[in-house]
């Protein structure tokens, strides 16, 4: 379609005048996001939106709606034909509002100039009742992760309480949760049908409110999760609710999972299976300018599209399974990987870019080194309920083959205008650490650590151990330390080897769930002995729908409702950080009083 003889801009509608000049009196689909528009594929609305568009249908973008004045925003493109698509953003809106201490972040890094404000707390929660309230009859969809992970009852650590499902709250009509594209267009061939929506209740990977008779009814082979009010009044409730859900969520085959809460009942469809290769590379196929919209030229840069402008994608999933993290609760524990010829492809295109330097900054996904890996036998990985393929050890049916990963960084790095190819993503080093010399041959384990130390740091490779201490490790789902000491080892001779002068640079984790002081003081002097004086440090902030979240909430391991200790408040918290300071002068005399009042005085000496 032109207009007046001029092509219709690149970027989907933001506002009602670029609605207008593509011809459009109405849409289909109205987005609503917490997140400026960038219409790249690592931003959930932007794929969102060009799958919409891809299957025929109008669709328009309402980026950071203001929530506080006379709601003009969220009535600039009137009423859509189909639904209101409602995310937070890329993250989960109050992470990104808040530290660990429950402290104001000064910053947004999904706003352009890096500005924080331009979104409620809880956004996913306020987006939908505005919705509601301007235009009743129209169904409300939710997605992003930070309705994924609050689908069923969860700890809410702002909020220090159990909430239920965000279906209950918001009113929406239905939730995709994790990566929305199968389900988004199941949905949308049923409406282009004339299915009623209140009549789509099988679509695999979704879920809605419904009442206890229509459940019986429509469900065969369920789970059902103790109620709601159930959880609130018995933590122990709860830590089952949750060991059922991951353990179903983390199998091949996955079952209905019912929840009441009050009067309805919160149905969970079944996943999708993972996606294909071919299923993956239409996705970054999909006509993406890779581009902020140019409404925010005079605003300033996007700091999350800074980091990923000149990146690549090249899988989904995660089967690492840690007990801090959301990727597997929301991508899956199965890996989706893309065709060489796919990451190819969009490396070309970002050399077309006109601010191309020559530098790719990342070929990799939620954890770099996973491309391609799959069970040997997929009929094994469809009986398997595990959490991690890899913890407490690798699976024995797992191929973690890293020699195609390897190839396809060389075909990569030799690229016409491509002076290097670097990996941000965080490497799982217990893939390539402590292995067999027939594991290492077999699998191109060393081959791998070399190409990627000589070839693809920038100066400095980020890993995260997370721990020192082989107890917390173990509730982390991490491996032993001992293989981050063997990593070292494979590191800095590499680097002797090649006359290089590079940095491992470890992330840690305090105030997990099992840490106590002395395991903090434990790793003090491990890091201290190995050289460090540590940068990348973090305290735990319990996300939903996490093992740790869990702990964190009911003092209990799920899996054997065995008491766990958890550093809750925000002393006992400052005190955890404290440690990985232990070299600054304001520190140093409470350490001192601290391991002396513990009874820890070899590690007093060693530390100091």
């Amino acid at each position: 379609m032109t207009i007046s003889g001029k092509k219709p801009p690149l970027w989907l509608p933001i506002t009602r005048d670029e609605m207008l000049h593509r011809g459009w009196n109405e849409v289909d689909v109205v987005l609503i996001t917490g997140d400026a528009y960038v219409d790249h594929p690592s931003f959930g609305t932007a794929v969102v939106s060009r799958v919409i568009e891809k299957e025929g249908l109008r669709v328009a973008i309402v980026p950071q709606p203001n929530w506080q004045d006379d709601l003009r925003d969220f009535r600039k493109f009137g009423k859509p034909k189909l639904f209101f698509g409602v995310a937070s953003g890329n993250m989960d809106s109050m992470v990104n509002h808040y530290t660990a201490n429950k402290r104001l972040r000064s910053d947004d890094a999904f706003t352009p100039g890096g500005n924080a404000g331009f979104r409620p707390d809880y956004a996913a929660y306020v987006y939908t009742r505005i919705c509601k309230q301007l235009y009743p009859d129209v169904p409300v969809v939710l997605g992003g992760i930070e309705a994924s992970l609050r689908r069923l009852t969860h700890y809410d650590y702002w909020s220090n309480s159990l909430k239920p499902s965000i279906l209950t709250d918001t009113g929406a009509d239905l939730l995709i949760y994790g990566m929305g594209e199968r389900p988004l267009v199941a949905l949308l061939n049923e409406l282009k049908s004339g299915k009623p929506f209140a009549e789509l209740t099988n679509i695999p990977q979704t879920a809605y409110l419904t009442e206890n008779k229509t459940v019986a009814q429509n469900f065969h082979e369920s789970i059902e999760l103790p109620a709601h009010e159930v959880c609130v009044k018995d933590k122990k409730a709860f830590a089952l609710a949750f060991r059922l859900t991951e353990q179903e969520s983390n199998r091949w085959q996955v079952k209905h999972i019912l929840q009441a809460v009050g009067e309805k009942v919160v149905a969970v469809n079944p996943p999708f299976p993972p996606m294909e290769e071919t299923e993956l590379d239409a996705v970054y196929d999909l006509p993406f300018t890779r581009l902020p919209h140019p409404k925010y030229a005079k605003r300033g840069t996007i700091p999350a599209y800074e980091m990923i402008r000149h990146s690549v994608n090249i899988h989904r999933g995660c089967f690492g399974g840690c007990s801090f993290c959301t990727i597997s609760a929301h991508q899956g524990k199965f890996i989706t990987s893309r065709s060489e010829a796919s990451v190819l492809r969009e490396a070309e295109a970002i050399t077309r870019m006109p601010d191309f330097k020559g530098y790719i900054t990342d070929l990799g996904g939620p954890s770099a080194n996973m491309y391609r890996m799959k069970g040997f036998d997929t009929a094994l990985c469809k009986k398997c309920g595990r959490a991690s393929c890899i913890f407490p050890s690798v699976c024995k049916n797992l191929n973690f083959d890293h020699q195609p990963l390897t190839a396809l960084y060389r075909k990569v790095a030799v690229l016409p205008q491509i002076k290097k190819v670097t990996i941000g993503s965080g490497i799982r080093y217990d893939l390539l650490a402590g292995k067999s010399d027939e594991e290492n041959r077999r699998f191109g384990l060393r081959e791998y650590t070399r190409q990627v130390i000589v070839h693809h740091v920038s100066g400095r490779l980020k890993v995260a151990p997370e721990h020192t201490a082989d107890s917390v490790l173990q509730i982390m789902r991490k491996p032993s330390f001992r293989l981050f000491h063997d990593f070292k080892k494979q590191f800095d001779a590499i680097n002797r080897e090649n006359g290089l002068n590079q940095q491992l640079i470890p992330y840690f984790i305090s105030s997990h769930p099992g840490c106590s002081l002395e395991n903090m003081a434990e790793l003090a002097v491990e890091t201290k002995t190995l050289g460090y004086k540590l940068e990348q440090v973090q305290d735990l902030t319990p996300t939903p729908m996490t093992l740790a979240s869990v702990m964190y909430y009911t003092g209990l391991d799920p899996y054997t409702i065995k008491p766990v200790y958890v550093a809750k408040n925000r002393e006992d918290k400052l005190n955890q950080q404290r440690f990985f300071f232990w070299y600054k002068p304001e520190n140093k005399a409470w350490i001192r009083a601290t391991l002396k009042k513990l009874r820890k005085e070899e590690l007093l000496r060693k530390l100091f």
